[in-house]
């Protein structure tokens, strides 16, 4: 079958992997080259013959994570990295529901071409997938004087445009767009369903693990003060251009900082906190982790202080910690410092997207317990996200879940699956819309189950501190 597909800027030549039609590395925007690597993303130049789709692109410039793991890019890799990789069962068809993903990573790391995105499995179930590079790190959330704030945000904007303007050549029905993404990329979907700059590019969202990591411009400005200064250099896009990517990535991270980046309010795009202006017209699935901070914990030795004081770092009076003793009595110190972590930093943010929407929202908790580390990660963050997409293979992945995947782990990402497609279909992921009062929740767990508001004692204690006028 002929899988060149004529696209608005030139043609694009795909391969078939197991039944389905896979086109990678195709541009949504121009080579990252010089000025426009701290610019807005441009349009891509029209190519002549037929682009070879059959590969990834480079990924966007980054480091290793916490300097573990081999980075995914390397000095002197291409500078033509924000693009787009699509999976699609029907290429000749028309008419299907459109999942579009966003990586996460805290905004410092992250790939469309990491093996846990391969969409061929979701695409499976009747979709057709894209995953989306942006720039993360400096590049993409870096404040800077003479630059636009949260270029990251902006590529997501310009990949959603190309989704408009192309996916009817792979299948795909344009007015029936999806958006989900998990953690950085879960809160990057809650931007875009709160921003007017949004409108007409998706009509449904899945925001997994949104996080509350939002920049005031002072801050992000000191950070990037901070970085110029170790290098030299003023805290300018023309002077940052020179640099190479490296360099400044040696100087990003703070000691005991999981990421130096977020994004920045303030500007059209994030000018405020998005749970609490989000587009009605857009359906909302969100939801997280029952244990998210628990692999920081484990992984970073970030579970050793006193509660009173760790409640004062998410924003919640030190007296609140004591409520959460009192309805958790059996918990151990380090239990219920990851627990109030998780909902500062994760869990609360989810619940306000659900809670504060003003159209139809759904709410999920993944409540499934990770094996490793003899059970100490729980059901923590990413877990998820292997679930997904179907794809038990990647460091993470192997890490989270083990190998073999214990048993129900794939009849329970299907289930997930099969959830996310309907939604994308129907807007309808298979349970009821959350409602003040009754706050049904589908628990994704071995088995899954509805439950009647699971999170009411964590949301009960911000809603107090927020009415004394210390919770947000």
């Amino acid at each position: 079958m002929n899988l060149v597909r004529r696209l608005a800027a030139g043609h694009v030549r795909g391969d078939y992997l197991d039944g389905i039609a896979v086109f990678s590395g195709i541009p949504y925007a121009a080579p990252l080259d010089g000025p426009a690597r701290f610019a807005a993303p441009r349009l891509p130049e029209r190519w002549t013959g037929t682009l070879d789709a059959t590969r990834f692109s480079p990924s966007p410039p980054q480091t290793s994570w916490m300097g573990g793991s081999e980075s995914l890019w390397h000095p002197g890799d291409g500078t033509d990295c924000l693009s787009v990789n699509v999976w699609t069962p029907d290429p000749t068809g028309g008419g299907l529901p459109v999942l579009v993903w966003f990586y996460g990573g805290a905004f410092l790391i992250g790939s469309a071409s990491q093996p846990e995105y391969d969409g061929a499995t979701l695409a499976r179930g009747g979709a057709v997938v894209v995953t989306v590079n942006y720039r993360v790190g400096f590049e993409g959330f870096g404040w800077l004087p003479d630059a636009p704030l949260n270029r990251g945000l902006l590529d997501q904007l310009a990949a959603l445009h190309w989704v408009r303007d192309n996916i009817a050549q792979f299948g795909g029905d344009p007015g029936n767009v999806t958006i989900m993404g998990q953690s950085a990329g879960g809160t990057s979907v809650a931007v875009l369903v709160a921003a007017d700059e949004g409108r007409g590019l998706f009509n449904r969202a899945i925001a997994q693990s949104v996080a509350g990591g939002f920049l005031t411009p002072e801050r992000a400005r000191a950070t990037s003060e901070r970085i110029a200064a170790a290098l030299g250099v003023r805290a300018t896009a023309s002077d940052l251009a020179a640099v190479r990517p490296e360099a400044i990535h040696a100087v990003q991270r703070e000691e005991g900082q999981i990421t130096p980046y977020g994004p920045v309010l303030g500007g059209e795009l994030v000018p405020g906190l998005p749970w609490r202006r989000l587009r009605g017209e857009v359906d909302l699935v969100a939801g997280s982790t029952r244990d998210e901070y628990r692999l920081f914990a484990v992984t970073a030795g970030m579970a050793d202080a006193d509660p009173a004081a760790t409640a004062v770092t998410v924003g919640l009076p030190p007296s609140a910690a004591g409520a959460y003793r009192a309805a958790h009595p059996d918990l151990s110190d380090a239990d219920l410092n990851a627990m109030i972590l998780s909902d500062g930093a994760f869990r609360m943010p989810s619940l306000w997207c659900v809670g504060n929407h003003p159209g139809r929202a759904y709410c999920y908790e993944f409540a499934w317990q990770s094996p490793a580390f003899a059970g100490a990660l729980g059901a923590c963050h990413g877990i998820d996200t292997p679930l997904t997409f179907g794809n038990f293979v990647g460091t993470m992945s192997s890490m989270l879940l083990g190998n073999p995947v214990p048993a129900g782990v794939v009849d329970l990402s299907e289930q997930m699956r099969s959830a996310w497609i309907s939604f994308a279909a129907t807007g309808d992921p298979g349970w009821p819309a959350y409602r003040a009062g009754k706050a049904i929740t589908r628990i994704w767990d071995v088995p899954s189950r509805l439950a009647a508001d699971p999170q009411a004692v964590s949301r009960q204690i911000w809603e107090q501190a927020a009415t004394a006028g210390s919770g947000r």
